[in-house]
């Protein structure tokens, strides 16, 4: 991970996804921009949301975020948010084209990792192309971990 994303997964507001990397392969990433109503980023910046369960996919041309929680602001007024609508992805034309390419191939997919609040005060979703891992591919993962952790105990 870079310096700067470990910097924004020490703030309050970022949320991760932690069970991506344990489910699948992760390839390449991508930070896109979200098209958020003005409670959804309230809810946001206080941490009342959930990408666990999110992915992306194409609809119309346009690249959506399906399934992300995003938690009802309690001052909203009298016109709260939909919790779990689909959320427009803003990226570059040749980062979409390049999301299509490699969507086409069977077993892959567009896994949110990472949400944070960027310097700027908008609202960024880290995405990664992802393809599933077998069984053995997690037991795997899970010892590596193991070993990483003794390691920096000892150390």
């Amino acid at each position: 991970m870079s310096a700067l994303v470990e910097y924004f997964c020490t703030m309050a507001s970022a949320i991760k996804n932690k069970k991506a990397s344990y489910t699948y392969f992760l390839a390449d990433e991508f930070t896109a921009g979200m098209q958020l109503v003005g409670s959804e980023i309230k809810s946001i910046r206080k941490g009342k949301a959930s990408i666990t369960e999110a992915y992306g996919r194409f609809w119309n041309g346009e690249f959506f975020i399906f399934n992300m929680y995003i938690a009802e602001y309690s001052n909203a007024g009298y016109t709260p948010h939909q919790v779990r609508r689909p959320r427009k992805l803003l990226l570059q034309k040749t980062e979409l084209k390049k999301l299509e390419r490699k969507l086409k191939d069977t077993g892959v997919t567009v896994v949110p990792t990472l949400c944070f609040i960027a310097d700027s005060g908008y609202a960024k979703l880290k995405i990664a192309i992802a393809k599933g891992k077998k069984l053995h591919d997690k037991r795997e993962s899970l010892k590596d971990k193991d070993v990483s952790r003794d390691l920096e105990r000892l150390i």
